[in-house]
């Protein structure tokens, strides 16, 4: 599914015509890569920047905490950390849930994935294919607009009031007809516990989705069943069920005793 990527390579091609607003990315992207503390010198010749516009990006991710210098030498800060541990939370998400997949999966025949909210997508983190075709937007590391389809809509349902409402406002206008339809939509998913659609992200594709929960009241995303319209008939209540039974299954793995 194209999960390994060359950063180094891809920095160096990209050096002499990075953006402007991403080359403090840059620099932080080869702190990250490098694995110990770099000098301006080095920084200079992994990044292709000038020392002027090197040191004015440094300042900046030293401000933001993302950059930490020590003895004219720099590496990842603190903050950084702290998005490393981000990243080791959403990895241990999928090894709870990814037992549970792989038995709905199995139980179904249908593909099933495990999604997240990134600002207003709807983001696959892990994805158990079906031995099935079907032809979908998602896939590993793939995602769609957080507005259509069972994954958008129910992960969309059950963040927190204030990010709901701003995601909300990125696809309707503040307060109009379509917004306020679109909030009482939500509304009656968090009530279900699930969602459910049809042809709405991808045509002829059917799809269930159930919140995936690290403490009460508390949702980190969401499990998906989704298969093909065809495969659907007669299938929907089952199949809404067992999704719900494994979204409950991984929350109950994840929530502290």
């Amino acid at each position: 599914m194209g999960e390994r990527f060359d950063t180094a390579a891809m920095l160096t091609s990209a050096s002499h015509s990075v953006a402007s607003t991403d080359r403090v990315l840059q620099v932080l992207a080869v702190l990250a890569q490098h694995g110990r503390a770099m000098s301006a010198s080095e920084l200079m010749q992994k990044t292709g920047l000038a020392r002027s516009t090197l040191y004015r990006q440094l300042a900046r991710l030293k401000d933001w905490g993302f950059v930490s210098e020590i003895d004219a030498s720099y590496a990842p800060g603190p903050l950084s950390l702290q998005l490393a541990l981000g990243f080791d939370i959403a990895s241990n998400v999928m090894r709870v849930a990814r037992p549970e997949m792989v038995a709905l999966s199995r139980q179904s025949h249908e593909s099933v994935g495990l999604i997240v909210a990134v600002n207003d997508r709807a983001v696959c983190l892990d994805m158990v294919e079906s031995p099935h075709s079907l032809r979908c937007s998602f896939e590993k590391g793939r995602s769609v607009p957080l507005r259509s389809g069972a994954s958008a809509k129910c992960v969309l349902a059950h963040l927190p009031e204030m990010q709901r409402r701003a995601v909300l406002d990125v696809f309707h206008a503040p307060g109009g007809a379509d917004w306020q339809a679109a909030d009482a939509e939500l509304a009656t998913i968090r009530e279900a516990g699930c969602a459910t659609s049809a042809g709405e992200v991808d045509a002829g594709v059917w799809g269930v989705s159930a919140p995936v929960f690290a403490a009460p009241r508390q949702a980190i995303g969401a499990i998906t069943l989704m298969a093909p319209l065809s495969r659907e008939q007669g299938q929907e209540k089952a199949w809404t069920q067992m999704t719900v039974v494994a979204a409950t299954r991984i929350s109950r793995r994840l929530s502290p005793p």
